[in-house]
């Protein structure tokens, strides 16, 4: 299997040299200036205008004291090329950040472009891709256009591919949170299990990414130091389904979903999501094929070939938490024709769940406040406006199958 190396370029930005390194002098001086915005009275203006050696040294003793925050006004925006579809989870989930990534939905999966993959995730990829073409157009005859096909068609088949699958992202920290993943990285390293393949896989990643950082200058031995000893947030193999917990602000819930579903509710930054790898294999089908006896049971088929490799459609545990309001945020999001399949049915249930709730404690004010988004897709609600009406009945009743 060819390799594929992953590699970080440090994009334009006032901390960056001419040779695509990060200037630390720079960034440890215009930290300085801003942690003395607490003790001058004459403010920012004031502050630059003195001596150079005064704006270091309170930098240093900011680095000294772990009082970092400061080093959160440092940004930094990195071009991820080649880094595992896992690893970028495991960034995603750590909330601060900004990112941009290569979407399996828009893009084809193949060998040519992704060495990586095997010649039989490249065969099932492409022989489900034109089995839901068909099936699509067979379910929903003229309904969609045949480019919106191939995209729905993509998005399925991808759920045969590994999770290590590399992909490319723009991402957008602080010095000081880039600096807390490089010791998430070196912990993980150091503590995972060495008999999990998984995990393995993750760890070997992880240094990659590691020397990567430290190939660009990025990594201060104080900023990286974890004194507090925090870890990666993704992976919790603590919960369990028994965690549920609804109350009148604030809900957990636990349910098996496919990696590909927990890359895209992560980007609700809002709610804490955690994972668990399940003790038995499980595997998603998709709804338009799931009572198709013999399709069906040809997926499953499928999926178990490629089970050693961590398929995108492999299940896990999830424990999802938050707050009802940022709830309905994720719904605002994820209720609607254009969202992937799995979360909008997932966002559906979840909704359910803690209307249940509300009716079983007699729950007047918050089943009052979920009255509004419980009857249908997002172009229902009464305060969320539609720009491009899909005019797709089944999506907006929340009945698709596809």
């Amino acid at each position: 299997m060819e390799s594929q190396k992953l590699k970080i370029e440090l994009l334009p930005s006032v901390f960056v040299d001419r040779r695509g390194k990060f200037n630390q002098k720079k960034a440890l001086k215009t930290a300085g200036l801003f942690a003395g915005v607490c003790y001058n009275k004459e403010g920012y203006s004031k502050i630059v205008e003195e001596p150079l050696e005064k704006t270091l040294k309170r930098a240093q003793n900011t680095l000294n004291s772990g009082h970092h925050s400061v080093y959160d006004h440092i940004n930094v925006r990195l071009n991820l090329v080649n880094i595992p579809k896992i690893l970028a989870m495991f960034l995603n989930n750590e909330k601060q950040y900004a990112t941009s990534e290569k979407s399996s939905r828009y893009t084809k999966i193949s060998k040519a472009s992704t060495p990586v993959i095997s010649d039989l995730e490249e065969n099932l990829y492409n022989k489900w891709v034109e089995i839901f073409t068909n099936k699509i157009k067979e379910t929903y005859d003229n309904e969609f256009v045949n480019k919106k096909i191939k995209h729905m068609a993509q998005e399925n088949a991808r759920y045969l591919v590994t999770i290590f699958i590399p992909t490319t992202m723009i991402y957008s920290t602080s010095l000081r949170q880039i600096n807390n993943i490089a010791a998430f990285c070196q912990r993980y390293i150091e503590n995972h299990d060495i008999d999990s393949d998984f995990e393995n896989k993750v760890s070997d990643s992880m240094l990659d990414f590691y020397y990567e950082l430290l190939r660009l200058n990025l990594i201060d031995d104080k900023l990286s130091a974890n004194d507090k000893n925090r870890s990666f947030s993704l992976i919790d193999d603590s919960i369990s389904n028994k965690d549920e917990f609804f109350h009148n602000k604030r809900y957990t819930i636990c349910y098996e979903a496919t990696f590909a579903n927990v890359a895209q509710a992560q980007r609700h930054r809002t709610i804490d999501y955690n994972i668990k790898l399940l003790n038995e294999k499980k595997f998603f089908v998709p709804p338009i094929i799931e009572n198709d006896e013999v399709l069906k049971s040809e997926w499953l088929n499928d999926m178990k070939s490629v089970s050693s490799i961590h398929p995108q459609g492999e299940l896990v545990l999830v424990e999802e938490s938050g707050t009802y309001k940022d709830f309905i945020l994720k719904c605002k999001e994820r209720l609607c024709s254009c969202a992937q399949l799995e979360i909008n049915n997932q966002t559906k249930e979840a909704m359910n769940r803690i209307i249940d709730f509300a009716k079983s404690t007699d729950n007047k004010e918050l089943l009052d406040y979920l009255a509004n988004y419980s009857l249908g897709a997002r172009c229902t609600f009464k305060d969320y406006n539609c720009t491009n009406d899909c005019k797709f009945k089944e999506g907006k009743t929340l009945t698709r199958k596809i």
